[in-house]
């Protein structure tokens, strides 16, 4: 009996480069990668093959985050990077329902609202001046500082949330939108 063994694609997987315009040397990733420097020396382009990913500017999760789906970025500075990739997180996917508690002040003090749909603006929605912290039962979730999705932003998964400060931004980071990360996105 003979068997035919054949390429299974990968759900998850891109390419970090070492110099711009995906020059240089590569290493491929298809899972959590907590320091990126351990395989180079620097990176500055990737290419995801496929699945969604945050990138990190600092090691072990930390710093400003960024969202990346199937695609090229020739250039992470163009992308309001103020230096390299250091980490990146898989996001996994998930089909079900979306139900988060957003709260105006840390360690869930103040006004709160329950959010099962993506939120532009939350000082028009719910007359709510900022969010800083929150609790994530279901779903993945994209949180912007400023309304209409714009600024930087942080990724969310089920957890709880007491102080976005400890998750490596200042004190007092607040949030103004959030949306929900769907299937449709891979």
């Amino acid at each position: 009996m003979f068997y035919l063994l054949t390429s299974v694609p990968i759900p998850f997987q891109l390419t970090f480069y070492e110099d711009r315009n995906f020059g240089g040397r590569s290493y491929d990733c298809s899972s959590d990668c907590a320091d990126l420097t351990s395989y180079m020396s620097h990176c500055y382009s990737c290419r995801v093959h496929s699945g969604c990913f945050m990138v990190y500017d600092r090691a072990n999760y930390m710093g400003n985050q960024y969202f990346l789906r199937r695609g090229e970025y020739p250039d992470c500075r163009s992308m309001g990077m103020s230096d390299f990739f250091r980490s990146c997180r898989m996001i996994p996917m998930y089909r079900g329902s979306y139900r988060m508690r957003i709260y105006e002040r840390e360690n869930f003090g103040g006004q709160m609202y329950e959010l099962m749909d993506d939120c532009d603006n939350i000082m028009d929605r719910y007359r709510m001046s900022n969010c800083m912290s929150c609790h994530v039962m279901d779903g993945h979730w994209l949180m912007y500082e400023q309304p209409h999705y714009r600024g930087r932003m942080m990724y969310f998964w089920p957890g709880e949330y007491r102080n976005f400060s400890s998750m490596g931004w200042g004190s007092g980071m607040r949030f103004m939108s959030m949306r929900r990360i769907m299937d449709s996105w891979y």
